[in-house]
């Protein structure tokens, strides 16, 4: 069997509807806080429990039977990240799996002022040291953050944010059919795979796509850092959360966002979606 933690969430949940489209329902599990909330996978015969990082007993349940485990990273600032995962991969090897997977970032490392990528790359030694088969799914960054890192350029024309690096922006939902290809194929992946769309692009770059999809000029101004921040928080932001977000400007300044790799495309059998793709989707105007 197969279980997939965090199936009620946009990235693992679009997982398990591709996994529906390759294996058979009863072949696949999910492992939810809120079993409610995963009713329809339910109603298509996939077993559903419920089960969390911070409760062991549940999670162990949760996992009954599963040959692949794929963890889903947690996502909440306020949480030790390290230490939740840490239960999922102890928990998984007590299950019986084989292989555990988690849903890592294209920049983990150690030494990176982002904060989330050293967590990642903590987790990924603990999956090393685990005694099982791994496999670290590093996602590039999610397209979908420009949103609110671009800032209201549709509003203003400009582009105005700190000095930034090359970023190969990954649209997530390609990151998620990735993962099913992967669980349910027989090629096994150990370690770290990279997951990225095709090219890196700046900030100016997407100034350029911009204008272009808009058809109108969108330029980019780069912001002193400080200067930024006080903006954020003038706009209500709280500032530890601004501070936060900044590392990701110089995370990429250090290209640590910028590696490309031909294998999301290969699992896809198609070219992974750009930037240019996604502001088309969106109606860009």
């Amino acid at each position: 069997m197969i279980v997939v933690t965090g199936a009620t969430g946009a990235l693992n949940g679009a997982t398990v509807e591709h996994l529906l489209k390759r294996v058979p329902a009863e072949r696949i599990g999910v492992s939810v806080r809120d079993v409610a909330k995963a009713q329809h996978f339910a109603d298509l015969g996939v077993r559903v429990r419920q089960g969390s990082y911070d409760d062991p007993a549940s999670l162990q349940h949760s996992f009954e039977g599963a040959e692949q485990v794929l963890l889903v990273s947690s996502n909440d600032p306020h949480t030790d990240a390290v230490a939740l995962h840490r239960v999922g991969i102890e928990t998984a090897v007590a299950a019986g799996a084989r292989r555990i997977l988690y849903t890592s970032h294209q920049g983990a490392g150690a030494d990176s002022p982002f904060h989330p990528a050293r967590d990642h790359a903590a987790t990924e030694q603990l999956l090393a040291d685990s005694g099982v088969a791994w496999t670290a799914l590093r996602n590039g960054f999610y397209a979908h953050s420009l949103a609110w890192l671009l800032g209201p350029w549709q509003q203003t024309g400009t582009i105005a944010a700190p000095a930034d690096g090359p970023v190969s922006w990954t649209d997530r939902a390609d990151a998620a059919e990735a993962a099913a290809v992967i669980l349910a194929g027989e090629q096994a992946f150990d370690g770290p795979v990279t997951l990225t769309a095709r090219q890196a692009v700046t900030f100016d770059d997407v100034a350029v796509m911009a204008s272009k999809v808009s058809g109108r000029e969108v330029t980019r101004v780069t912001l002193d850092d400080e200067a930024w921040i006080a903006d954020q928080v003038a706009a209500g932001t709280p500032e530890a959360m601004a501070r936060m977000t900044l590392t990701t400007f110089q995370a990429a300044r250090q290209c640590r966002f910028a590696g490309v790799d031909p294998l999301l495309a290969e699992l896809l059998g198609r070219e992974p979606r750009s930037v240019a793709d996604q502001f088309v989707d969106a109606n860009v105007a």
